[in-house]
């Protein structure tokens, strides 16, 4: 694994993490895909590697007045609790089957947003 590449993965995860458009989906698609970690142990570090870049980014938007912590705590709440059961989910889960499992997402998430209209924010 070269590290200009490990590099590239990192920054480039960490960019659209920040922005909000799932940079997770890079890391883990370059660290199960790459260098042949297995998927979980993929989405392990993921976790892990978003913890500052969420903390960075909540900073970043608070300060331009762009959270609506009215909404947004509750579904923090709730996110809490799914992160849990998601936890225990994907243990009995195997690494193949989490795979295919994300794949899916990510094939329903891309084709939603390519045939789904955009609404004009003006």
């Amino acid at each position: 694994m070269s590290g200009l590449w490990c590099g590239l993965a990192g920054l480039l995860s960490g960019i659209l993490g920040s922005m909000g458009m799932g940079g997770g989906g890079i890391l883990i698609i370059y660290l199960s895909i790459f260098t042949s970690i297995p998927q979980s142990t993929a989405q392990g570090i993921n976790l892990l590697f978003f913890i500052p870049i969420g903390i960075f980014s909540v900073i970043m938007y608070q300060r331009k007045h762009l959270i609506c912590w009215r909404i947004a705590i509750p579904f923090a709440i709730f996110g809490v609790i799914g992160s849990f059961l998601g936890g225990y989910i994907s243990q009995m889960l195997d690494d193949k089957l989490l795979s295919k499992l994300f794949a899916i997402l990510l094939l329903i998430m891309g084709a939603k947003e390519l045939f789904t209209k955009s609404k004009d924010k003006k």
